[in-house]
């Protein structure tokens, strides 16, 4: 039970649950680093329970109930915090006006935006959160409801041992992890910011961004996964394509890479299938 590959995975689950302590209290420049420390272990464990030989139903049930705590509910709650600031962006706007934030107001502007929506939602305080845009947060819980079927689909579905159908949990997580990373590096230019970046970052756009990448869990759509079976370069093109781009892109677009990259994944995907129908035809 407890061996090495299980072990990786309960720190996968440790470092979601750790993320969503830190998110709730405001940390979300702290809260997106524990998430790729999980994604690091879910790497890990499977990697070394191949190598070990040591794959059972029990490691992967555990996994499962590790990927749903860090790549459900953990970016659930991320993206709920973030639809709280993005509900009244003025009070950030004007405190930026006055002075430049330290980097050690960040957690204190996010923990008082989440204070003042539960005061207004549990406790009924009228402040900018005191209307029917109060309930608006929980349309994020979608992606820990969405996340659910798809990791149970995932595990019975046995075309998904060389692609996967629908986007992968851990990937729409990385995804939503981008909001935070750039709002917490940019929090002190935010005033400075571009309006197409505001409207990003409002809290209608961010509740649609989250409806959407949850829907595209649980399609049927193929897509690749890195598991190479072989390392030939007819097998493998649009992975070894994947791998290289990505590597490019991290290092010329830093946070924004992460969007780059998804896309990226998708739209390769989306090139694969057609030549393999093509191919079929």
């Amino acid at each position: 039970m407890f061996n090495i590959p299980n072990l990786f995975t309960a720190a996968n689950m440790l470092c979601g649950f750790v993320s969503i302590i830190l998110a709730l209290f405001g940390r979300i420049d702290l809260a997106p680093l524990f998430i790729l420390a999980a994604v690091v272990f879910d790497f890990l464990d499977g990697f070394i329970a191949r190598k070990m030989n040591l794959q059972g139903e029990l490691g992967k049930q555990l996994d499962s109930l590790a990927d749903m705590v860090t790549f459900g509910i953990a970016p659930g709650i991320i993206m709920l915090v973030m639809i709280v600031i993005g509900i009244d962006f003025s009070a950030l706007l004007s405190k930026e006006s006055e002075t430049n934030f330290q980097n050690t107001e960040l957690s204190y502007y996010a923990f008082i935006q989440i204070w003042d929506w539960i005061q207004a939602l549990i406790y009924g305080v009228p402040n900018d959160f005191d209307a029917s845009i109060k309930y608006l947060p929980f349309i994020a819980l979608i992606i820990p409801f969405f996340s659910m079927f798809r990791l149970a689909k995932f595990n019975l579905d046995k075309r998904q041992s060389d692609r996967f159908r629908g986007v992968p949990t851990p990937l729409n997580t990385i995804f939503f992890l981008f909001f935070p990373l750039y709002f917490s590096f940019n929090l002190n230019q935010w005033e400075h910011q571009e309006k197409w970046i505001l409207l990003l970052f409002d809290c209608y756009t961010l509740s649609a961004i989250t409806v959407l990448f949850s829907v595209l869990m649980v399609t049927d759509i193929p897509l690749i996964s890195l598991k190479f079976k072989t390392w030939t370069w007819n097998e493998n093109k649009f992975r070894y394509i994947l791998v290289g781009s990505s590597l490019i892109i991290i290092l010329l677009f830093w946070i924004w890479a992460i969007l780059i990259i998804v896309f990226l994944y998708l739209l390769l995907s989306l090139i694969e299938n057609y030549q393999l129908k093509k191919h079929e035809v």
